[in-house]
């Protein structure tokens, strides 16, 4: 469960004067988001001409580059994050692209061993490509044709149920790697390419319908990137609000910052998997890719700390940043601050390093792997002490209260086996 906490080692006032936010610190803060979804969505339509092949022609070597094109579109997705919990028009927006983790049998076939509906979801095994029809909360849905309408206004946590996820990044990797069955074993999906083949080859049933879906919901990646995108350039609402007001721009900056690496990164996707030793938990669980995504996040917090991200064309986007705002205010905290993100990246690259060694993250989580919990904790450690630093960086620039995103993983564990 995530809560937003305010205690103690998180909660951040001081009776100091307001700290004045420096436009160009706000200004670069805007141009690496503008940036960051510019690439976001420049990946994402390479991974809609990849879909597009694959369709066209199913194989295994179409599949395989949709794949590729997937992991890719993660690179520069995953350092947007930062940039969630402190502005609203992302956090709102978020969920169409992002949610995780989804009860995928609303979308198509599962294992016997997944289970049906559930008490918590009763669409959990609705299974929309095999069925043209169906009733969702007492109404009957023409599903006859897949459609971006039907899944971003219809399916979109339907019933307002939010594992209920029909749309985004991780419908789209189930769509191409299907179910993990390995639990802490190595491997993940193993999709057949004939899943999306035509007339007798076809495994799994209603391929074109899946091939609609999976096209439907590349689209929407496409276009939600495209809003997004525009809302971060020269006259767009985040660009101009933030803008505007220096002081709440400066805010949000450490709130997406702290929030990210605590609540988010450090409780809901790493420590309550560990908790839980439960492959289920892992955020990118059908691709296996969630090192990279973890790694990622760590990267966005300290693009936005370092006021420097590097595009996927190997440009570079770099200005005024919020360590030279609390340079000017307490040299030793920012450097303490940046020492300490440089330590979680350098952790979360250990957790990538033992991925290429041959183990794969859902094994790290297994009940008796030691060495690779170890690993794991490591980084959740170092999240956490980061946090904590940049909660001195919030009382050196004199802020008003701000409060992370909370994890009962951190905060309170024995919630999370009740």
């Amino acid at each position: 469960m995530k809560t937003t906490v305010a205690i103690s080692a998180l909660a951040c006032a001081v009776a100091m004067p307001a700290f004045a936010g420096k436009p160009e610190v706000v200004q670069t803060y805007v141009s690496i988001a503008h940036a960051a979804y510019e690439d976001s969505l420049t990946k994402a339509q390479e991974l809609q001409t990849a879909i597009d092949a694959l369709l066209a022609e199913p194989s295994e070597d179409t599949l395989a580059a949709a794949r590729d094109a997937w992991i890719a579109a993660r690179v520069p997705y995953m350092q947007t994050e930062a940039y969630r919990f402190g502005n609203a028009i992302v956090d709102d927006w978020e969920g169409k692209v992002n949610a995780w983790p989804l009860d995928e049998g609303l979308i198509d076939y599962v294992d016997a061993s997944y289970g049906g509906a559930t008490d918590e979801n009763e669409y959990a095994a609705l299974n929309v490509i095999a069925s043209p029809s169906f009733t969702l909360s007492g109404e009957e849905v023409d599903a006859s044709e897949i459609t971006p309408e039907l899944l971003s206004e219809q399916l979109q946590e339907a019933d307002g149920i939010e594992a209920n996820v029909a749309t985004g990044y991780h419908a789209i990797e189930f769509l191409l790697w299907g179910q993990d069955l390995n639990g802490t074993d190595a491997g993940a999906g193993e999709r057949p390419w004939t899943d999306y083949a035509s007339g007798e080859d076809c495994t799994g049933g209603n391929c074109d319908r899946r091939g609609a879906y999976l096209k439907a919901a590349t689209d929407l990646l496409v276009s939600d990137l495209e809003w997004m995108a525009a809302q971060w350039a020269e006259g767009g609402e985040a660009a101009t609000s933030l803008t505007a007001d220096p002081d709440a721009a400066i805010s949000a900056m450490l709130t997406g910052m702290g929030s990210l690496s605590y609540g988010e990164l450090a409780g809901e996707r790493m420590k309550l998997g560990l908790m839980l030793n439960d492959p289920e938990e892992e955020h990118d669980c059908f691709s296996d890719n969630t090192h990279e995504s973890h790694f990622y996040d760590g990267i966005s917090v300290q693009n936005v700390w370092m006021g420097h991200y590097t595009r996927t064309d190997g440009t570079e986007v770099t200005g005024e940043s919020l360590r030279d705002l609390v340079a000017e205010a307490d040299p030793e905290v920012a450097e303490a601050v940046t020492t300490d993100i440089a330590d979680s990246v350098d952790k979360l690259q250990a957790i990538w390093d033992r991925v290429d060694q041959g183990e794969s993250y859902d094994q790290m989580l297994a009940r008796d792997n030691k060495e690779g919990e170890a690993v794991v904790m490591a980084a959740v450690d170092a999240l956490v002490a980061q946090t904590q630093e940049i909660e001195r960086a919030v009382n050196v620039l004199g802020l008003q209260e701000i409060g992370f995103e909370g994890s009962d993983s951190l905060d309170n564990p024995d919630a999370v086996f009740q």
